[in-house]
């Protein structure tokens, strides 16, 4: 197994894609340094940061200790775990069989369940107007993505059986379900899974992370002009 001497950087704010790389971390037990990337606050755009993430979106990592010795940054979340899973050969399986099977409900919660469900929140929770239309659309869609988890957990421990990238993708996501509109009690293997996850030590201390600098968005109208309504930068 690979050993890390120096620390990976984890440009980090405390989001459900945050959580993702902060989990992955915990669970390896690597060192690691969090460097903050306040979002609501439009620290994502500074020029520094664009080198590291070209899309101006956290998570991303440094890994002073990349390929053939030489650093590496990585950004998009599951490209990160991906790099951390093949680097440290473990929740991310060696064989090409084990490895698709992750790699499928890992690009299901990339393309799925993590927009769809960012979709659920804005209509809910943020849109100054509110429109029974796409609140009804991406709310029945995420209890949708409920119900295939649902059915693919009546069989198995974990996604792809083995704890993997694949459930510590999907898990930050879940938590806010409450905010999605759904209930855990519709989809009972989830919410075995869930409850499962969510005792895990690595995965208590990669939520807590940085919590105390999370606001409440609902209430942060400037957080609100910087994160919703982006186009394109010079």
């Amino acid at each position: 197994m690979t050993s890390q001497t120096m620390p990976i950087e984890l440009y980090y704010w405390p989001t459900p894609n945050g959580h993702k790389i902060s989990i992955m971390l915990e669970e390896l037990g690597v060192p690691y340094a969090i460097k903050y990337v306040n979002i609501g606050r439009g620290e994502q755009f500074e020029p520094s940061f664009l080198k590291i993430s070209p899309n101006n979106r956290m998570p991303a990592i440094v890994d002073p200790e990349g390929p053939d010795g030489k650093p590496i940054s990585v950004f998009e979340s599951g490209a990160i775990l991906q790099y951390l899973g093949r680097k440290f050969g473990r929740f991310y399986p060696a064989d090409e069989r084990g490895r698709s099977e992750v790699d499928q409900w890992l690009f299901w919660q990339m393309g799925g369940l993590g927009p769809m469900a960012g979709q659920a929140h804005h209509f809910r929770q943020y849109a100054p107007e509110k429109i029974p239309y796409a609140v009804d659309r991406y709310t029945n869609e995420v209890n949708r993505l409920y119900g295939v988890m649902n059915k693919r957990l009546a069989d198995r421990d974990f996604l792809a059986g083995e704890y993997s990238i694949a459930d510590m993708a999907a898990f930050p996501w879940v938590r806010p379900y409450k905010n999605q509109g759904q209930d855990l009690a519709d989809f009972p293997n989830l919410k075995r899974w869930f409850e499962e996850t969510a005792e895990r030590p690595a995965v208590v201390k990669g939520v807590e992370i940085g919590q105390e600098h999370r606001r409440n968005l609902a209430d942060d109208k400037e957080a609100q002009k910087v994160l919703f309504g982006q186009k394109a930068r010079a």
